[in-house]
């Protein structure tokens, strides 16, 4: 901050000085050559190391040149101006991307520097921190490592990385995450990560590798800034020399005109106006919990005109509970339930844990099984070493059918528990069926509302799932979705995705279908590596209506980029076009350049707010 109320004060200076040369009143060339030296000493070098290697796509090439064009005229107001202004105006892009950085940084400053370990007698620096170390957090401290709680309850702030202001409560057994605050108890944890393999640590390196992956809009003003300079370079000599040659027209005049030209057409602002908007909105996404992969994923967010949507921890909390439990051809209800735990305590999908929990609570032991094969999308089989006829399969009612029949009262059953949104699990035996456990899960709150806004913003939702027809169609129809496609396996998801469309999932289950969209969306993905590597966008908190905001932002940085890029065009156009008529003055052209880049930084910082 310091540098730049220096270079404002001496912008200050050096207008006045050309204020007073206007009026005829000149200072010794000296003072002069003090301004352009003693501020501009590293454009300056910078422009004749580029001039020494021939980088005719440099811009402080440009500045070189029309400083020592001033300077060979006499303009040693000019030259100044020139040069101060320049400065002046790097410095604040400079600024504008320190201040559209800070939101990702400050994330560093929330970590300590050293942690209690039990049995040790001091302090220990985190960075030495051992996985199943053992953690004391006392209340207010930051908590220094991913951990898991053993004994004591609290309050932890995690807005850190969530941007949630609301404190989460922590008890035995809960996640802890680097970088929050403990607010209230004392908590004893197991360190899980080492401080380099943390969340949080993880989420910065995503970030800021998201900030070098540049959108198709930023890539292309790469490439014209590339071949922008060199013609501007060479238009500039020409009107240097031809009016001059040719016309017999005053040399020191036009000479004067390609100088103003190669001071308006510096592409400063052009280069600038795509990743400082970038830049900003991926700081004010990480604000409010969300870690965009970089410009590609926040341009398609901007383009999107659909969004697919999966069920199970997306639109709904993905902690599916056991309503109903029925047994046939001998069967007790018991048998059916401890039979299927037994053969999902193989499995980690969420309807597995619900039925292996749902067991527990009712002190049912599960059945020992052997011989697991789990069938992506559809179920498992197994051999139960319990039940008579050992050979047992899991799943939904078609994936059942393959080898078991089923009696059509079975079937009509299994339907109207469907239409009354419970997902249903069938257990088949040689004999047929012999039971059938329903589970209901819980809609979110914020999921209709979610599906409300983006239909008002004129995105298309639609349902893609592997749960069945009826189930997907209840949830569907509670939330306001139109457009379903269910018994979907992982990669018939893809093939539902079309250009320019959004896939919201939990990232663990939809990995295809996320790498396959436009940009896929992980949700609800706080503490799973799977999906902050799989998906394009995490969502790091619980909010759905987080979906909407972020499509806005992406929309305002497309706005914003294409205002700051007409913008910085239309003015150079503009003063190129008077350049070549001779109607142009250079310090007009300095005057311009700078207020295009400040226009541009204040504009790209907008979407911090």
């Amino acid at each position: 901050m310091s540098k730049l109320l220096l270079l404002i004060a001496a912008a200050l200076a050096v207008l006045v000085f050309e204020g007073l040369a206007l009026g005829g009143i000149f200072f010794n060339p000296l003072i002069y050559l003090a301004f352009i030296i003693g501020i501009g000493y590293e454009t300056l070098y910078k422009g004749f190391k580029a001039l020494i290697q021939l980088n005719f796509k440099s811009i402080r090439l440009l500045m070189v040149i029309a400083v020592l064009g001033a300077i060979a005229l006499g303009q040693y107001e000019e030259a100044a101006v020139v040069i101060v202004l320049f400065t002046l105006a790097e410095e604040l892009e400079g600024y504008g991307f320190q201040q559209s950085r800070k939101a990702l940084s400050t994330l560093v400053d929330k970590m300590p520097r050293t942690a209690r370990v039990e049995g040790k007698d001091s302090p220990v620096p985190i960075d030495m921190l051992k996985v199943g170390d053992i953690l004391l957090i006392k209340a207010h401290e930051a908590i220094p490592a991913d951990a898991e709680v053993l004994d004591g309850t609290s309050y932890v702030d995690e807005s850190s990385i969530t941007g949630e202001p609301l404190p989460k409560e922590k008890e035995a057994g809960a996640l802890l995450f680097a970088g929050t605050l403990n607010l209230q108890g004392a908590l004893r944890a197991r360190v899980l990560k080492k401080t380099e393999d943390s969340t949080l640590a993880q989420i910065q390196r995503l970030t800021f590798e998201a900030l070098e992956r540049k959108s198709k809009t930023v890539r292309f003003i790469d490439a014209f800034a590339g071949i922008y300079t060199p013609i501007i370079m060479a238009l500039a000599l020409f009107l240097a020399i031809v009016p001059w040659a040719f016309f017999g027209a005053d040399f020191r005049s036009w000479f004067l005109e390609a100088l103003t030209l190669l001071v308006i057409s510096c592409p400063c602002a052009l280069v600038i106006s795509a990743p400082m908007s970038v830049y900003s909105a991926v700081g004010k996404a990480s604000k409010l919990g969300a870690l965009i992969k970089g410009g590609l994923y926040l341009e398609a967010l901007g383009k999107a005109q659909r969004a697919a949507f999966d069920k199970t921890r997306t639109l709904t909390y993905g902690k599916p509970e056991v309503t109903d439990i029925e047994a046939f051809n001998g069967y007790s209800t018991e048998d059916v339930l401890a039979c299927a735990a037994g053969i999902e305590l193989f499995s980690s999908h969420p309807l597995s844990e619900s039925i292996v929990a749902a067991a527990k609570n009712r002190g049912i032991t599960p059945h020992e099984a052997k011989h697991y094969e789990s069938v992506t999308g559809k179920g498992a089989k197994a051999e139960c070493q319990i039940c008579s006829s050992g050979h047992r399969c899991l799943g939904n009612m078609p994936f059942v059918q393959e080898e078991h029949p089923l009696h059509d009262a079975f079937q009509e059953r299994v339907t109207k528990l469907q239409q009354e949104g419970k997902t249903v699990v069938v257990l088949g035996a040689q004999e047929g069926a012999v039971g059938l456990i329903a589970l209901s899960d819980t809609l979110r709150p914020d999921a209709k509302p979610t599906i409300d806004a983006l239909k008002s913003m004129g995105i298309a939702p639609l349902l893609l799932t592997g749960d069945q027809p009826a189930s997907a169609q209840a949830v569907a129809d509670a939330v306001g979705i139109e457009e379903v496609k269910s018994a979907l396996l992982p990669e018939e998801k893809l093939k539902a995705l079309g250009e320019n469309t959004l896939m919201c999932g939990d990232g663990i289950n939809d990995a295809p279908a996320l790498a396959a969209a436009s940009c896929g969306i992980a949700f609800s993905a706080l503490g799973s590596e799977a999906a902050l590597e799989s998906a394009s966008v995490v969502i790091l908190n619980d909010r759905l209506s987080l979906i909407p905001e972020l499509i806005l932002l992406g929309r305002r940085t497309l706005g914003i980029i294409r205002f700051n890029t007409v913008l910085a065009i239309g003015v150079k156009v503009l003063f190129i076009a008077l350049a070549l008529a001779g109607r142009s003055s250079l310090a007009g052209a300095i005057f311009a350049d700078v207020g295009i880049t400040i226009i541009v930084v204040l504009n790209s910082l907008r979407l911090m707010r």
